[in-house]
């Protein structure tokens, strides 16, 4: 894992500077333009979802309690045509506000199995969902525009994708495969080694000595961008470097 965790300030300032990105990568004329990367979307309802997102987060995080909110956040349906992007305007305004206003210790809903049911888990999720987002956007508008995620948020990126999402995945499949996979950034002090039990993950301590030998091991190392986006399925795991059983890194996608 990494050796430094990001706090709330850091993600806030992520979210700002991927929201901006995110919307400087729209135009009304892109919005018909299929999302390569999300192969369900065009531009326009890429910018519809991560609006709704915004609202339905920033009507929550701010309650001060964890119980479920359930049904009771209305986001409204987003307008159609050049009209969603003023939408998108309006709703990253609106989670910023929520976040600015909300003390990240707080206690708050979130959907995952982490036992720290505070409003910092938010704060996190909205730079996240905003920086693969970003990614999405710039490829829909020509894939020679997508940058990078900076790689101190995409460290933190693989770990929430390591230590929350797939952990808190009901429907998480890992295809009865067992083994280890190491990930390692080439341009960061950060690794990760992660035992899959055939029906489940373990987030190994990389400093572990293992007790039995693992069926098959992978070894997996890119830029911390590259890894994250290999995780959330937008590149191939083939633009990284994987050594050994390269099926094991498969089952890692978000």
């Amino acid at each position: 894992m990494s050796d430094s965790r990001p706090n709330a300030e850091f993600w806030l300032d992520s979210l700002r500077r991927e929201g901006a990105a995110f919307r400087a990568a729209l135009t009304p004329e892109t919005l018909d333009s299929p999302v390569p990367s999300c192969p369900e979307w065009n531009v326009g309802q890429l910018v519809a979802h991560l609006g709704a997102v915004y609202r339905r987060h920033g009507a929550h995080v701010g309650r001060g309690v964890t119980s479920d909110p359930g049904g009771s956040i209305d986001t409204g349906a987003a307008p159609a045509g050049p009209a969603v992007i003023e939408w998108w305007d309006e709703s990253f305004r609106l989670i910023l506000a929520a976040l600015e206003a909300t003390d990240p210790g707080s206690p708050a809903w979130n959907w995952s199995i982490v036992q720290d049911k505070t409003a910092k888990f938010w704060f996190r999720r909205m730079a996240q969902e905003t920086a693969v987002h970003r990614w999405d956007a710039q490829l829909g508008a020509g894939a020679a525009l997508t940058e990078p995620i900076e790689t101190r948020l995409a460290v933190d990126g693989v770990d929430e994708v390591l230590d929350t999402w797939l952990p808190s995945k009901h429907d998480w499949d890992p295809e009865g495969q067992r083994g280890v996979v190491t990930l390692r950034t080439t341009d960061a002090d950060a690794h990760w080694a992660v035992r899959l039990r055939g029906v489940g993950i373990s987030l190994l301590d990389t400093g572990t000595v293992f007790d039995d030998s693992p069926h098959a091991q992978s070894a997996v190392s890119g830029s911390a961008s590259d890894l994250l986006l290999a995780l959330w399925g937008r590149v191939p795991f083939s633009v990284l470097t994987v050594e050994g059983n390269p099926e094991l890194p498969q089952v890692l996608i978000r």
